[in-house]
């Protein structure tokens, strides 16, 4: 985790020339409605298109190409080709953000219980008995990271928004169970020790119809994972991951350039080592030294770093790689194009956003009980618009790294996609009437109130879009 002392931050630059023609390319391929395989010009085209040197140009098709929107293909007749982007590099970023604040093991299963079932009961309205096969197929025998099985469930759901939240938070997991593995044995069975069962009872419901049976099913599965990991994290220092994170699938993506490589490597010693924010985190001679690569290699990993803001290189004397404060922007650019590619739909959004608005409530009314959080609900209460900020500034009372995040993912691309740019109900002059009873509820720590409240609020507001 990224430590910052009295309240510093030590955020990236601002946007260089380059991101400035990644974008513009970005935009282009959106516009043609992502034509894979299309030739977008040679580099001295572009380079002219876009009045910049062959520095920059590289630089921004670096981006391009870590972004797996396009590649750069030499050869006769090469130049920049559309490519068909895979999850990879949203959920890693994704991944990245999390580890970096600290995300607890609480957390994230509260994240997995509200939208893994909702996964779950979706796909079994809509489950095809080819489906059946491909789930019985992965719900055998479990290594210690047991993700693909929860994956393809978040994939039949049909939701593009809610796989690739499900992505991230069975690898996080799984990162979670391979650093406990190895602690004392408490006398609680592992979960891949039963995980297979488990899946079967899944499938079972699903293959029944019974949408209901699925998600108790689902729930009891994840209850069992989040029950051994609390019970093995107390036998380190926190229940929060300071250690060393371990890649699940060591190996899975052999074609990843070196770059991209290192650049994990850094980021797992920037973690693992407890590097604090505005720290330098080493040279460029003392880097090459420790990783043994090449000058050109470590400042393309460099690059990558800057651009997920986990580390920038300061140039002068006392300069070095210095660690930045965890920010989420370049991960939520990065999701933001992948669910272009894969047609993102408002319906997506709204049941995604449903479940996690209604996690807020659920943990901004148990924050309430303790006096910081009361306070801030009622400066919020005190105020005469209550609308401006309303539900990210509920999902930080709240405290779950993992449901602000995401929430803030789902608004953004809310409001990105045209969709709609206002939290107020249709018909409703001020935000603050109908936030206020939620508001209300929760400070009373009436939970069930609240969520029914919010409930409304949403389905009022985003019928208009339906």
């Amino acid at each position: 985790m990224i430590i910052a002392e009295g309240g510093q931050r030590e955020s990236a630059a601002p946007e260089t020339l380059a991101p400035q023609v990644a974008r513009k390319l970005e935009n282009e391929i959106i516009q043609q409605g992502w034509p894979v395989g299309r030739l977008l010009g040679s580099e001295t085209e572009l380079r002219e298109r876009f009045g910049v040197s062959r520095a920059v140009l590289r630089e921004a098709i670096r981006l391009l190409e870590h972004q797996l929107v396009a590649r750069m293909r030499h050869g006769p007749g090469g130049g920049l080709v559309v490519c068909a982007p895979d999850s990879s590099p949203a959920t890693r970023a994704l991944v990245i953000y999390l580890e970096y604040v600290g995300t607890s093991v609480g957390d994230l299963h509260h994240a997995r219980l509200l939208l893994e079932p909702l996964a779950a009961r979706l796909a079994t309205e809509s489950v095809t008995e080819e489906e059946i096969a491909r789930l019985r197929a992965t719900a055998g025998p479990c290594q210690p990271v047991d993700a693909d099985f929860h994956v393809l469930v978040g994939e039949l759901s049909g939701n593009t928004v809610l796989r690739l939240f499900t992505e991230v938070l069975t690898r996080l997991s799984g990162q979670y169970v391979l650093t406990y593995k190895d602690a004392p044995s408490t006398g609680v069975a592992a979960p891949w020790v039963h995980a297979p069962a488990r899946h079967l009872e899944v499938v079972d419901a699903m293959l029944a119809g019974d949408d209901a049976s699925a998600q108790v099913r689902m729930v009891a599965h994840l209850t069992e994972i989040e029950d051994w990991l609390l019970t093995h994290s107390r036998s380190w220092s926190s229940e929060r991951m300071l250690t060393r994170p371990v890649d699940p699938q060591p190996g899975r993506d052999p074609a990843r350039k070196g770059a991209e490589l290192l650049a994990g490597r850094i980021h797992d010693d920037i973690v693992g080592e407890g590097h604090r924010v505005g720290e330098v985190f080493g040279s460029e001679p003392v880097l090459l030294a420790r990783y043994q690569v090449g000058r050109a290699m470590l400042r393309e990993a460099v690059r990558i770093l800057e651009h997920h803001s986990v580390a920038q290189m300061r140039r002068g004397h006392g300069g070095g790689l210095v660690v930045l404060a965890p920010d989420p922007t370049a991960s939520i650019h990065t999701i933001g194009l992948y669910l272009n590619y894969q047609g993102l739909r408002p319906e997506h959004l709204l049941v995604v956003r449903e479940a996690l608005e209604l996690g807020c409530v659920q943990a901004a009314t148990a924050a309430a009980r303790g006096p910081v959080a009361a306070a801030r609900l009622r400066a919020m209460l005190a105020r005469e618009d209550i609308g401006e900020g309303f539900h990210s500034q509920l999902a930080e009372i709240g405290g779950n790294t993992v449901l602000t995040l995401f929430l803030s993912i789902v608004t953004r691309l809310w409001a990105s996609q045209g969709f709609g740019e206002s939290e107020r109900a249709p018909g409703t002059t001020c935000g603050g009437d109908v936030h206020r009873p939620i508001l209300e509820a929760v400070l009373a720590g009436d939970e069930g109130l609240a969520q029914h409240r919010m409930r409304r609020h949403l389905r009022t507001f985003t019928s208009q879009w339906q």
